[in-house]
């Protein structure tokens, strides 16, 4: 399936994001370029069911490639956050959303054995083998209605490395019955890795400034 321009209802889609990114942050609307990156995207996701840039180059015969798709997401101003933010915004508005119920959930994603460049990636139980391999755990708040599922925040969850090392070196000594009090103490836990508790807290106060006139019916964790 050839691609060599946006869908109409994701072009439709993007002028109501910008629209509305105007209204709600002055200056943050996307340049002519992030537009039309974006709007690619979009489509070749549709299509491909997949986000692989070597995939979209093929579906539009060349046009599109790899190197520019990259260089835009790596490297072009986006306001990703207020992104996510209008968008849901438009959803709800959209469908006549008023009401939910908030619930958090949480996916594992394994990725690569050998891996260390993907954003707080780190070594997992991998359930289906048994062994261990490198993935990345997404922490997602859910607005649940009566219509709908809209994933309305995530976040990426990561162990802290220093308190997972002292962890695993505190139980090496216990079991080989070195006395507490002559083990190292338990180090302070970096704030560059929250707990999930944390993370879920965090979600819940963004989207209380986000969306404020949506009515909240209680929260699932």
């Amino acid at each position: 399936m050839l691609m060599n321009a946006p869908a109409t209802f994701i072009q439709s889609y993007i002028d109501d994001l910008n629209d509305a990114l105007n209204q709600l942050k002055p200056g943050a609307a996307l340049t002519r370029i992030q537009a039309a990156w974006l709007g690619t995207c979009l489509t070749g996701i549709l299509l491909m069911n997949s986000v692989c840039w070597a995939k979209f180059e093929r579906a539009s015969l060349g046009d599109c490639k790899v190197a520019a798709l990259s260089w835009v997401f790596r490297k072009a101003s986006i306001p990703w956050d207020w992104l996510l933010r209008v968008s849901v915004v438009l959803i709800l508005k959209r469908y006549g959303i008023t009401e939910g119920v908030l619930a958090f959930d949480e996916s594992d994603r394994a990725r690569s054995k050998s891996t260390k460049r993907i954003y707080k990636v780190y070594k997992q139980k991998h359930k289906g083998s048994g062994g261990y391999v490198n993935g990345q755990t997404i922490v997602l708040l859910l607005l649940v209605t009566s219509s709908s599922t809209v994933p309305v925040g995530f976040f990426f969850y990561m162990p802290d490395p220093a308190l997972k090392q002292w962890d695993k070196e505190d139980k090496r000594l216990k079991k080989s019955g070195i006395a507490k009090k002559d083990r190292p103490i338990k180090p302070e836990r970096d704030s560059a890795y929250p707990t999930k508790t944390e993370i879920a807290l965090g979600l819940l106060k963004e989207f209380k400034v986000a969306h404020s006139l949506i009515k909240i019916k209680g929260v699932l964790a």
